[in-house]
């Protein structure tokens, strides 16, 4: 692709090989449909079947390919009738919808269709190879400009999958699904330990269900789940936070919300409108902790990523805490290091770990620790699975230690809700402090230095 005079940056080559392999994977689902269902007919046009114009590596190249690419597939995909309904229909146009073909020479084009052509997406030991393949491309977001929000570390998404444990005939719920990596964790998690058939699978596909409203991570959603085996993805390309908090009814509730919603940005014009006035806010990170709250059953469980700033300040921040922890048990939060997001964000962040339906009464906390010898994580050293191995075995069975402190509702109430607690048994000097701590020292610093130089002017001019 670096060849294509097209194509500028790892953002754009990722987009191009994500709606290649959309098409591929998509078709190849298709054949194996049709071997079992003779009447099943595609929702992709005959003609703009990949097996019709791309599968002969000897087929259409140079001009013709890009002329077909540019004034017929694309076109028309982004153009599909949805007046039956079909989701698969919805799923290719909203895929289409918002892709771009970036490559312009046609003769490129080809060579890339044909290493794809070497794939069978059919064969399970070719799609478990491109699965780790694919995890590599979603990680390479990470770095590819503003795209490293829609990826969180495969570590983090696994390990908050494990102790959530969503089971077969739970609804999952991610409401900023990305590129599908809490989707495609409960999926595995579920179908190791339930599911045995294929009325399994199919109870297993209809329960998970996601939200995005970027067209490049929808679009990588959807493969990433197909590559998991779900026939028809339940994945839909919405803003979650643009619906009214009064609609979601109880039809609409789940049992399971994994999640790593956006932060740090403000929301769309007005939709902090769709809330309740007491928990209106731009900040979306906010917003969605009272989205997942109300989507959540009693008794559901929910495991999510948040910043430090969600977690410290008054107004309606402190409204939103207040109303987490009066409907929710915030059984435990873990505190990660700034560095996790790297080189994307190096904002602190935490794992929330919280169930619907009683009030909390006591906080856990858990610090984690970077690995010895490690001064950050970075690409090249991302967070692994493996150090969260103490934090697993103490899970079961909590007693305080250098690591975990307990903090009774009581003390939280009485500072406000701040839920910012720092760990007990480390000593003022070594305790690294949070991005909101560091912005509130710098501010009183600068407030410090502007006294220092109205005393100064006052001498000068005196």
């Amino acid at each position: 692709m670096r060849k294509d005079p097209g194509v500028s940056g790892d953002a754009q080559r990722i987009e191009q090989l994500g709606w290649m392999i959309s098409l591929k994977i998509l078709d190849d689902k298709d054949k194996e449909i049709e071997m079992m269902n003779e009447k099943y007919v595609s929702p992709i046009p005959k003609e703009l079947q990949w097996r019709n114009w791309a599968a002969d590596d000897e087929g259409i190249t140079g001009d013709e390919l890009q002329e077909f690419i540019d004034a017929k597939l694309m076109p028309q995909l982004k153009n599909l009738d949805l007046s039956s309904g079909n989701k698969r229909t919805l799923i290719i146009h909203d895929i289409f919808s918002g892709t771009n073909n970036y490559m312009k020479n046609g003769t490129v084009i080809r060579q890339v269709i044909n290493q794809l052509n070497q794939i069978d997406f059919n064969s399970s030991e070719d799609r478990h190879l491109f699965g780790d393949i694919y995890e590599t491309i979603l990680r390479d977001l990470q770095s590819a400009g503003n795209y490293g929000e829609f990826y969180t570390p495969r570590a983090l998404t696994e390990f908050i999958t494990e102790m959530i444990n969503p089971r077969l005939g739970e609804k999952v719920l991610d409401p900023a699904c990305g590129t599908g990596g809490f989707l495609t964790s409960a999926i595995e998690n579920i179908r190791k330990q339930d599911v045995k058939s294929v009325e399994d699978l199919s109870r297993l596909e209809s329960d998970i269900h996601g939200m995005e409203l970027k067209p490049l991570p929808f679009m990588l959603c959807v493969t990433n789940l197909i590559l998991h085996d779900i026939e028809v993805p339940n994945v839909d390309y919405i803003d979650s936070l643009n619906c009214e908090y009064t609609s979601i009814l109880q039809k609409d509730r789940v049992d399971i919300i994994l999640t790593n919603p956006p932060f740090g940005a403000s929301v769309a014009d007005r939709v902090e409108m769709n809330f309740p006035q007491n928990f209106r806010t731009t900040e979306s990170a906010d917003l969605f902790l009272v989205l997942m709250i109300r989507y959540l059953n009693d008794g559901g469980r929910a495991g999510i990523v948040l910043p430090d700033g969600s977690l410290t300040g008054e107004g309606v921040k402190q409204r939103i805490r207040q109303h987490l922890l009066e409907t929710c048990n915030l059984h435990t939060i873990v505190r990660l290091p700034n560095s996790v997001f790297q080189p994307y964000a190096s904002v602190a962040t935490n794992l929330l770990f919280f169930e619907k339906g009683k009030p909390t009464k006591e906080i856990w906390y858990w610090g984690h620790k970077l690995p010895e010898g490690v001064k950050a994580y970075s690409k090249t050293k991302p967070i692994q699975k493996r150090e969260f191995e103490g934090l697993r075995e103490w899970w079961n069975n909590r007693a305080e230690n250098e690591q975990a402190w307990k903090v009774s509702i009581d003390t939280v109430v009485a500072n406000n809700y701040n839920l910012d607690i720092k760990n007990p048994h480390i000593i003022e000097e070594e305790q690294s402090y949070s991005s909101v701590e560091i912005i509130s020292m710098l501010q009183n610093s600068l407030k410090e230095s502007d006294e220092v130089l109205k005393k100064l002017r006052v001498e000068l001019n005196g």
